[in-house]
């Protein structure tokens, strides 16, 4: 009698090609499920913003939660007519670049900047995350940054952050600046951090601020204000904002600072411990690179690569029934 026995298909065990394939394809679905399981919010301030003609205006936007790479377009809104100013993923849109992008963790700049301001610049700007495929907006448009553009002699009132990026050290004090200039309705000037239904409230000139931010106020026009002994959590986009108290909104905001914290210098031996380490991992941060480079990958691509495993498969059970010789009959 022959022993009962259950043998692994030889096209299972035997192809390093279907190996491979089999490897890359499970690589790519989990990367796929992590990247349309992953979540990300846009955010930008609200405005509105006041540039005068023919200077250049900062529009400020970043993506929390993840970097979604050239899924991001401007569109602006402008008497229920759009126009798409910038799309980070093609084209050239004269007059319109892209601010320096500082990458970090889990938060993407996509700011831009509009050179030569005329007119024709006002409106409602949208910054949008997009499907590659079907261009379609993941933002609702009913939110935006909007841009008054002041022409010469037109009386307002004027808001002027200078600083577009401020770095600094933990520990450090951070001066943010903050000039406002013109007239406009009775109201306070308030701080916030980030934009959006979130941001966080810093300073009010009129009321209760956080402890570890003064006021400078050096003539009537300085609002710019003091941050003492800076952390990563202090790690953002400052606003400075008036309020026009009679309806308790907000009229008009400065372009807005970004506050970010300098890397730690390491020392020599640190620096050698991870370069050893760099070294160790190599094969692990190889495939790293890999699995990140695959996330954009489609639908389409998975089903093609399940197409090819299947074709390897069978190709080889059919060379393993060809080789395979006659069945043995066994006696009873």
């Amino acid at each position: 009698m022959c022993p009962l026995e259950m043998p692994t298909p030889p096209y299972l065990t035997q192809s390093p090609l279907c190996s491979w394939l089999l490897a890359l394809f499970l690589v790519l679905s989990g990367a796929s499920e992590q990247s349309s399981g992953s979540e990300w919010q846009v955010l930008q301030p609200e405005g509105p913003m006041l540039v005068a003609e023919g200077e250049t205006l900062l529009l400020r936007c970043t993506v929390d939660g993840s970097c979604i790479g050239d899924m991001i377009k401007w569109v602006k809104v402008s008497n229920q007519d759009q126009q798409e100013i910038y799309n980070f993923k093609h084209g050239f849109f004269s007059g319109v670049t892209p601010a320096i992008q500082q990458m970090e963790p889990l938060n993407c700049d996509y700011s831009i900047y509009i050179h030569n301001v005329t007119r024709e610049h006002a409106g409602t700007y949208h910054c949008v995350g997009f499907n590659g495929l079907s261009e379609n907006s993941k933002k609702n448009l009913d939110e935006g940054t909007s841009v008054l553009v002041k022409r010469a002699g037109d009386p307002d009132l004027w808001i002027t952050q200078p600083q577009e990026l401020v770095s600094a050290a933990t520990g450090d004090t951070v001066l943010l600046n903050c000039t406002v200039l013109g007239d406009g309705p009775p109201g306070p000037i308030r701080w916030f951090r980030g934009a959006g239904l979130n941001r966080e409230a810093i300073y009010n000139f009129g009321g209760i601020s956080r402890p570890n931010v003064m006021a400078v106020q050096a003539s009537s026009s300085d609002f710019s204000i003091l941050l003492q002994g800076v952390t990563t959590e202090h790690v953002g986009t400052y606003y400075c904002v008036k309020f026009q108290r009679k309806f308790n909104r907000q009229y008009l905001s400065g372009q807005g600072t970004r506050l970010r914290m300098k890397a730690k210098p390491s020392s020599p031996q640190e620096a050698k411990l991870a370069s050893e380490r760099v070294t160790k991992i190599f094969p692990s941060g190889l495939l790293s690179v890999l699995t990140h480079v695959v996330l954009g990958l489609k639908a389409v691509t998975l089903a093609v690569l399940l197409l090819a495993l299947a074709a390897c498969w069978r190709s080889r059970w059919q060379e393993d029934i060809k080789t395979s010789g006659p069945a043995v009959l066994c006696s009873p």
